[in-house]
């Protein structure tokens, strides 16, 4: 498919340090394999080619270990000289986008969607940026996203404001956004989750729903439970 994947690397992963030892998030280990080949797999395997990796922290390790090419995707790499968070990073990212549509993956997250049912979903609500959203029965450590009947993106809460735990759509970590969204974030510290994405609702943003498989790998705990998680799927 002729879409620009960006995944977004550059963060400091401070809590998970402890545990991986002076490397970045996307390069801990699960199974014997990085965490970041995970990503790279759905993404060849939805059929993308253009990848690009938006790096910050030790960002050298992560191009010394996947280098240029990776099955049948290209690599390239967009690097923070500062640390930028990740609506910093994707706009740094943007003379490297090739395509008009840009999908977005967090480098600390993996979510088993089937990413061209997503593009579709994108594409058929003519959407200026849409989320993957994950049904989960407590949405109190990640925050919760509300929709309206339509799956227009009506607000977010982020992880203490949204009431008691309790069952919700919380973000999944991937992203369809335009390039003109892209274009308007400011090129500064600033992270799209908490000040970006409250600012585009009504701007055509929409949900898209899914039960599927989820995980994090941001804490020492969440990182534990990934090698379970991983054992069911084939690299």
């Amino acid at each position: 498919m002729n879409y620009t994947v960006a995944i977004l690397a550059g963060g400091l992963g401070t809590r998970l340090q402890p545990v991986i030892k002076d490397q970045p998030k996307v390069l801990a280990e699960v199974n014997g394999h990085p965490f970041l080949e995970y990503l790279l797999n759905q993404i060849n395997s939805a059929g993308f080619k253009e990848v690009v990796i938006c790096v910050g922290y030790l960002g050298d390790q992560i191009k010394n270990r996947f280098g240029e090419k990776y099955k049948n995707l290209n690599l390239s790499y967009s690097p923070e000289q500062s640390l930028l968070e990740t609506g910093g990073g994707l706009k740094l990212a943007l003379p490297f986008f090739k395509s008009e549509i840009i999908l977005v993956l967090n480098g600390d997250s993996f979510c088993n969607i089937h990413l061209k049912d997503f593009l579709d979903f994108h594409l058929g609500k003519k959407a200026n940026a849409s989320l993957a959203l994950i049904q989960v029965n407590d949405t109190s450590r990640y925050g919760k996203v509300t929709l309206d009947k339509d799956d227009k993106i009506t607000g977010f809460k982020e992880k203490g404001e949204g009431g008691p735990p309790g069952p919700g759509l919380i973000n999944a970590g991937i992203y369809l956004i335009n390039r003109s969204l892209i274009s308007m974030i400011p090129m500064r510290v600033v992270s799209l989750e908490k000040e970006v994405f409250p600012k585009w609702v009504g701007q055509s943003f929409y949900g898209f729903k899914t039960n599927t498989s989820f995980i994090d790998i941001g804490t020492p705990e969440s990182y534990q439970k990934a090698e379970e998680f991983f054992a069911k799927f084939n690299l």
